[in-house]
């Protein structure tokens, strides 16, 4: 049960311990129901809209992030059905939370004071970043797509110095092209390849909610980022409150904690780590009684996403789960501890290891290097045939035709 009588030293908070609070935190990330259900239109979008936004990435060793992601809790999702409801049906606009999104559309009010606050950040670092000129191109680059519709980066600039084409020696028009969707005036409409496709923010987006024309409620929307982050944390510190979106700043989340605290629309309590310790946070009242019971999780293994909205905050999926988990994309091969791009395993409420595999499509082979479990784990048989059912849908959803385990495979944990 869920509630704990506390000690004098502790006054009279409320305690959630950890498997709770686990079931809870998976509860709001869609994980801790069976992986089915419809993943298209209407549906597909109620999902994203609980999530909040669904993070974008390039790579695609086995499937994009965001494809996986949606794949974890709908099997019958596809790659097309996120095409379709973002660039057709217009449910979804592209912008940043901590990193590229796509963001439900019925938020694009609440991020006009996004849009502020990069254009503010934009030109003080890139001013010192030393992209001279991308400010003289605003003109220059809205006329022509004006003009001519949508653009991607490469169809501006074209009598431009050209760079290595990485994010630190974009030329102007580029980084022209960036400054004015992450400011609002362009909406990225698509993309082909997985490059941005621009266009004017006022032939996508309905002129009462362009910028300019609405005007930012700035406490309002500090009230709705902080709500809606803690209605998909269940419960958090004003720091992570902050963090979530990435827009409002550590102090206007520990202000509105302290005037949420004091008109009884939260309350303080207490969460145990995967250690024992105890972690005090914000919760909405009454979270602790209504979560006493959590519903058992699904048996199956699950591959997540390595930028999954439940490991997003890996300190907090460190402390939850006691699962410490880094990206080594931009780590040198020989100083890997696992691998280049290297997905964890979930199982009912717990990551139980993380797996280092790749589509090699040329061959119609989904390729596993080695799967590490975690301390504490034991791999049976049991638990090597539900990996094998999942990687079988993984197979197919990546469309291959088989998976291939290397002889040594299994490996000890790290």
């Amino acid at each position: 049960m869920a509630t704990r009588s506390s000690g004098a030293e502790r006054g009279k908070l409320k305690q959630l311990d950890n498997r709770t609070a686990r079931a809870l935190f998976m509860d709001r990330h869609a994980l801790a129901e069976q992986p089915a259900g419809p993943a298209k239109g209407p549906d597909l979008l109620h999902l994203i809209h609980r999530l909040g936004f669904v993070q974008l990435d390039s790579i695609n060793t086995v499937a994009r992030a965001h494809d996986m992601i949606l794949f974890s809790r709908r099997p019958s999702y596809r790659p097309n059905d996120l095409k379709r409801l973002y660039e057709r049906d217009r449910g979804l606009f592209e912008h940043w939370t901590h990193d590229a999104a796509v963001i439900p559309m019925a938020f694009y009010p609440h991020w006009h004071l996004r849009f502020q606050r990069d254009a503010e950040m934009l030109r003080a670092r890139w001013r010192n970043w030393r992209r001279d000129g991308f400010e003289q191109q605003f003109e220059t680059v809205l006329r022509h797509i004006r003009d001519h519709g949508p653009v991607c980066s490469a169809d501006v600039g074209q009598d431009e110095k050209k760079g290595s084409g990485g994010w630190w020696d974009w030329h102007p028009s580029k980084t022209a092209l960036e400054y004015l969707w992450r400011s609002g005036a362009l909406t990225v409409v698509g993309r082909r390849g997985f490059q941005k496709q621009y266009d004017l923010t006022e032939r996508v987006i309905d002129t009462h909610l362009c910028p300019g024309v609405m005007e930012c409620d700035h406490q309002a929307t500090v009230d709705w980022l902080c709500h809606a982050a803690l209605d998909r944390l269940g419960f958090a510190t004003s720091g992570e409150l902050a963090a979530f979106w990435d827009t409002v700043t550590a102090a206007e989340a520990k202000e509105w904690c302290k005037q949420a605290l004091t008109r009884g629309d939260l309350q303080e309590i207490e969460v145990e780590c995967a250690d024992g310790r105890m972690r005090r946070v914000f919760a909405p009242p009454g979270l602790v009684d209504q979560a006493a019971y959590p519903a058992p999780a699904p048996g199956r293994i699950r591959v997540l996403s390595p930028f999954d909205p439940m490991l997003r905050d890996r300190n907090r999926a460190q402390r939850l789960f006691g699962f410490h988990y880094r990206i080594e994309v931009f780590v040198p091969e020989a100083r890997r501890t696992y691998g280049y791009y290297v997905f964890p395993l979930l199982e009912k409420d717990r990551l139980i290891g993380r797996i280092d595999m790749k589509a090699h499509r040329d061959e119609g082979i989904l390729r596993v290097r080695a799967l590490w479990p975690e301390r504490g784990v034991k791999w049976s048989h049991a638990r090597t045939r539900r990996l094998e059912a999942e990687l079988d849908r993984v197979r197919r959803f990546a469309g291959l035709e088989q998976v291939a385990f290397a002889t040594d495979w299994l490996r000890a944990p790290v």
